[in-house]
């Protein structure tokens, strides 16, 4: 005898996933420098690191991606990792140096996408370069 499958709301509705407002990812996508060509990661790492320091986040995971022409973050490993662990609630705050570390200004069309995408899960986007952070410290 066939049985038909009933399946409540309750079954079907994901449970809100509230990240820790202490905790953040820091995501580096960096050029390679001509000489050193690891010391620009390293400097946006030691940046993002300071930076959520000094607001008392810990920094939950630090992901590196490899610059690209390709200017759409969905095709960038780690990029789609810090999707994952937005998703997931492990993080309150992405840190990133610049925006155009998510797109570049060519692709801001993108970047706001990505934005909008964090934003929507309760995760907002934070720059690490002092202009910017003094930017964001003026605003509230």
């Amino acid at each position: 005898m066939a049985t038909t499958e009933h399946i409540t709301r309750e079954e079907t509705t994901v449970p809100a996933v509230r990240p820790d407002p202490c905790t953040a990812v820091l995501y580096v996508c960096a050029e390679r420098g001509i000489y050193l060509p690891e010391l620009p990661a390293v400097r946006a790492e030691e940046e993002g690191r300071a930076y959520a320091w000094a607001r008392g986040w810990r920094v939950a995971e630090v992901i590196h991606d490899p610059t690209t022409e390709d200017p759409e973050p969905l095709h960038r490993t780690g990029w789609r990792r810090v999707r994952t662990l937005a998703a997931a609630g492990t993080a309150a705050t992405v840190i990133v140096r610049w925006p155009a570390v998510i797109a570049p200004d060519s692709a801001a069309d993108l970047r706001h996408r990505e934005t909008r995408w964090l934003q929507e899960r309760g995760v907002h986007v934070r720059y690490s370069w002092e202009p910017l952070a003094k930017q964001e410290t003026r605003r509230g």
